[in-house]
Order: C-alpha cells, then structure tokens, then sequence
C-alpha cells in the first residue's frame, strides 16, 4: 500500500498540484489544535471548523489528551506558542474515541500475540516505564479532556495570556460541544 501512496505522489508532485497548498510555517488563524489521530476526523475536523491549510498548527495522537506534561504534544505546544505565534489552543476529543475504554492488559497481550518478547516487556519496567499506566485509556472522553486543558492552562511553561479551551467531537456530525 505504501508504494501505492509513492506513486501517487510521484504523480502529485509531477502535475504541480502542491501549489495550491502552499503558505507559511506560521498558522494564520494563531491557533493550535490537539486532536485524535481518529480517520473520522482527518477531513471533518478541518470542514467542520471551516480551516484550510495553512490555518492552525495541527498536533494528533491517541486520544486527543495529554497523559504527561513533558510529552511530545506539550512539547509541540510550547513550539507553537513561542515560535510560530500561537495565542489560542483548542484540545478537541470525540466521541466513540478508540482510547476510551482502551485495556493495557489487552494490548500487552496483542504485543506478545505480535512478536514482542517478554524480555523486551520486563526490559521496559526496568527502565522506570509502568506500561499498565502508559497504555492504559481513558474512561471518559469529557473527563480527559478536561484534564488536559487544565495540564495545558496550568503548565509552568505556558504563558498566562494563552487562551485554553476544551470541546468534544461528535464523530459523525462535526458538532462541536463546549466543555
């Protein structure tokens, strides 16, 4: 599949359709989104918010939230904000999120299922990293949503004068609900 993907570019690049794509590193509506790397929303999420490329700083992953406050998401935040001028953040989880309800025990289990040694597994509670937390979900999309505007508003790091704000998804209207 992924060479599937290589050739289209190919073809992508070679008609020049790359143009109408083309604006600067800096978002011009000043705003950073976390979102879920959910394939619901990779096109609602930017119709359903009328936002074209170039308009806001997009930072994805599992869930949408943020579980530690020096993670790559919190990281990419602080970037945006003091290089590339982001003043307002939105944190947009979804509903029906895979990571909801997510078992760590299970997922382990996948791992094993997939070829991961024990070795390596025992190797990464050796290290400090409590995989049963680290890959554990979240049991209500709201409540962690909330968490993490409240992680992000109240991190050191982050400026007071940064507005935070918090909203769910709905999956399959685009519907946003404040939180």
């Amino acid at each position: 599949m992924i060479d599937t993907l290589l050739e289209y570019n190919r073809g992508f690049v070679e008609r020049h359709e790359y143009e109408r794509y083309a604006t600067s590193k800096y978002p011009d509506k000043k705003i950073a989104i976390v979102t879920c790397m959910d394939t619901r929303l990779v096109e609602l999420l930017p119709a359903a918010l009328g936002i074209k490329n170039g308009d806001v700083k997009m930072i994805k992953n599992a869930g949408g939230t943020i579980t530690n406050p020096f993670d790559s998401t919190v990281r990419s935040l602080l970037v945006a904000v003091y290089e590339l001028g982001v003043n307002e953040i939105m944190i947009i989880g979804h509903t029906g999120c895979g990571v909801q309800g997510m078992d760590a025990s299970e997922m382990l289990d996948l791992m094993r299922q997939r070829g991961v040694s024990e070795e390596h597994i025992t190797l990464m509670k050796h290290c400090g990293i409590d995989l049963l937390s680290w890959l554990h979900g979240f049991e209500d999309t709201e409540e962690a949503v909330v968490e993490t505007v409240d992680l992000v508003k109240n991190h050191p790091l982050m400026p007071a004068d940064v507005t935070v704000r918090g909203y769910i998804m709905h999956s399959e209207t685009g519907a946003l609900t404040p939180l």
